[in-house]
């Protein structure tokens, strides 16, 4: 039996685990386009003409709202969705579950393998991916006459901020961007003002563990700087990227550890040698987060700020 549920949580996991590290390592290597998210736009005919600059540093030109539009990250569709454009959204990834009725938007794959015949397949006025997204890819959609805008935050909020408003541009949505974007700040100043001056516990966020491999945030990750706002110190700041072990986490041992709500993680990490023997685990200071809230550069890290600093400083937060 137990080793039955290994391979079940296995097959949930390691999807999930690889998904998470492809997007946030292609995201530490890209280096945005600074250009501000009205690079160009204006009237014409149509009363909708836009011009503006994506991650990869592409002029993307759109002479008409755009009608139909394939999102192909998981925080593309979250933003599509707070702009009040999911209406138009005919296509989304496997990784596309939120808001619920995301889930009823056809899928075109996965987020590094999306089906680029299906894509076509769909006629979209524009393709709006992230920076997994493949040149090979690019090259297929552009080859099919189809406009493809690629967009990547930049390690820091300003960066989301700045993605959320240009996303806001390319779908006539600069208004719901910019209320998006002013709703975000004003939470992220609500969590500093609470946690200002409060000492600052060490906090281990858990990606993966034990048979799955030792995966964290270090200190150069979106998530490393979540946790530093809402008033943690990050226990694996000695490293960059990802990968962790067993022992650093044995010596480190933080006061507070965080993972994911789902796929009985919490329980895993409980029953794992190693992790079981850690003060934290032991003194019930383990606690579960939506970690899509963390995982996902879109408006909802906002919550995923006040999330964590709820764990971390439940004591201003009662």
């Amino acid at each position: 039996m137990r080793n039955k549920r290994s391979m079940i949580l296995k097959r949930k996991i390691l999807p999930l685990l690889t998904a998470l590290i492809l997007i946030f390592a292609f995201s530490s290597c890209n280096k945005n386009n600074k250009n501000g998210p009205t690079d160009g736009a204006g009237d014409n005919n149509n009363g909708y003409s836009v011009t503006l600059k994506d991650s990869y540093d592409r002029e993307v030109n759109l002479d008409k709202e755009p009608e139909r539009i394939v999102s192909v990250a998981p925080n593309i569709t979250e933003i599509i969705f707070a702009l009040g454009k999911q209406d138009k959204l005919v296509g989304r990834t496997d990784f596309c579950d939120y808001p619920e009725e995301a889930k009823n938007i056809e899928s075109i794959g996965n987020i590094d393998q999306p089906n680029v015949e299906k894509i076509v397949e769909l006629q979209p006025d524009v393709v709006i991916a992230s920076s997994i997204f493949t040149k090979e890819m690019l090259q297929k959609l552009e080859e099919a006459n189809i406009k493809v805008a690629i967009f990547q935050a930049e390690k820091d909020f300003e960066g989301v901020y700045n993605m959320i408003e240009k996303i806001g541009l390319l779908l006539n949505a600069r208004e719901e961007a910019k209320n998006v974007v002013t709703e975000m700040k004003e939470k992220i100043e609500f969590v500093k003002s609470k946690v200002d001056g409060l000492e600052k516990p060490s906090v281990y966020y858990v990606v993966g563990y034990g048979e799955f491999g030792d995966y964290t945030a270090g200190r150069d990750t979106f998530i490393s700087r979540m946790i530093g706002m809402a008033g943690g110190k990050n226990a694996a700041d000695d490293v960059e990227g990802w990968k962790y072990n067993i022992e650093s986490l044995l010596e480190k041992d933080p006061d507070i550890l965080i993972c994911s709500k789902y796929y009985d993680t919490k329980e895993g990490i409980k029953n794992t040698d190693g992790y079981k023997e850690l003060s934290a685990v032991k003194n019930g200071k383990l606690f579960e987060i939506d970690n899509n809230m963390l995982d996902r550069q879109g408006p909802r890290i906002a919550d995923g700020v006040l999330e964590l600093a709820k764990i971390i400083h439940p004591e201003v937060f009662k």
